[in-house]
């Protein structure tokens, strides 16, 4: 059963505000929850349509799941976790930087293939969209249990004080394929449609493209998630 009480806690934890407040996030799908709890993240509860998913795990139906969900199409299992900083992270010479990313499926693609390349920890502007939001949980397909999202209120300085050369993804700049991409640097995405902002601009050493072969009547951008998959495929060639 879910009381009253519960199903009023998880459905105001799609909202950043109360999942500052309460310290809990949800996620939805057996692989995620499965992820994070095999990754020793803290289950409040645990909700299955089935029997014996986990022995915490409370079995409802297909109403209710449908009633606490986040998603327009409920998952079979959904958990409310604590939101820990915890996650243990080694100190890595590639820094992949996020300024003022604000889709929530870009985000969570961006942190598995951050997972994917072995890279722990994932810098980003204050004013990014939230990592524990359900659709950046669910886009990452498990992996925001591996990788810890950094925010940092003043983004330039952070990235300054790391002391390392810091390029930027931009859609003018030297081309992609002209450049040996060191592994110990910085690596900024920024917004959808604006880009990185004025003040990490002027901190940049270089700004590096993915050249547009069509160079008339083509597409004007490139998605910042598939960008960022490119770069992570070049520095690790």
């Amino acid at each position: 059963m879910v009381s009253k009480n519960q199903l009023k806690q998880i459905l105001k934890l799609k909202h950043k505000k109360y999942r500052t407040r309460f310290g809990y996030f949800v996620a939805e799908g057996e692989k995620i929850v499965n992820d994070l709890i095999n990754s020793s993240w803290h289950a409040q509860s645990l909700y299955s349509l089935e029997d014996n998913f986990h022995p915490k795990a409370i079995k409802i139906d297909f109403s209710v799941m449908k009633k606490i969900s986040h998603l327009k199409t409920p998952s079979p299992v959904l958990g409310v976790f604590k939101i820990t900083n915890k996650i243990k992270t080694k100190p890595s010479l590639l820094t992949i930087a996020i300024d003022k990313l604000i889709d929530p499926g870009n985000l969570g693609s961006i942190i598995r293939l951050c997972d994917w390349f072995g890279v722990d920890e994932l810098v980003c502007s204050s004013d990014t969209v939230d990592c524990y939001n359900s659709k950046v949980i669910q886009s990452s397909m498990g992996s925001i249990a591996r990788v810890r999202c950094n925010y940092q209120p003043n983004l330039d300085d952070y990235l300054k004080s790391l002391e390392k050369p810091i390029f930027g993804a931009t859609l003018n700049g030297n081309s992609i394929y002209k450049k040996k991409l060191p592994l110990k640097a910085i690596y900024v995405f920024g917004n959808e449609s604006n880009g990185i902002s004025e003040s990490i601009n002027k901190i940049l050493d270089e700004k590096i493209t993915i050249p547009n072969k069509r160079l008339t009547n083509g597409a004007n951008s490139l998605n910042v998630a598939t960008s960022a998959a490119i770069f992570l495929s070049e520095i690790f060639r």
